[in-house]
């Protein structure tokens, strides 16, 4: 059984920092590139940033500089360190993973940033 389960959601005030992890089962997830996303409220879902297997990374422009990804593969578990949150960064962000033409899902865990 496939699954990943993201976690360290909550609520943060601007300026703040959250670290997001994605603990991943079920499927050999060093072969996998693994993606953040976000879907905030009316909006589409949208790509915040990647990790390939090899380790070289993506980040949208509205985020480069301000989040990192990281990958443990010996802990089949994916990070995002968010800095320096926005009121803007309020979203439900969603783990993915993808090989070729396999794609799985979290559940997604709200991060909500508000003072």
């Amino acid at each position: 059984q496939v699954l990943l389960v993201e976690s360290g959601g909550g609520l943060v005030q601007p300026g703040g920092s959250l670290n997001l992890s994605c603990a991943a089962s079920g499927f050999i997830f060093s072969s996998y590139a693994m993606y953040w996303y976000r879907q905030a409220p009316g909006k589409e879902r949208e790509l915040v940033a990647g990790i390939a297997s090899g380790g070289s990374t993506y980040y949208a422009d509205s985020v480069k500089g301000q989040f990192t990804i990281s990958r443990d593969n010996a802990k089949n578990t994916v990070y995002l360190q968010m800095n320096s949150l926005r009121r803007e960064d309020t979203a439900v962000y969603y783990c993915n993973a993808v090989q070729l033409f396999f794609t799985y899902w979290g559940q997604g865990t709200q991060v909500t940033v508000s003072s």
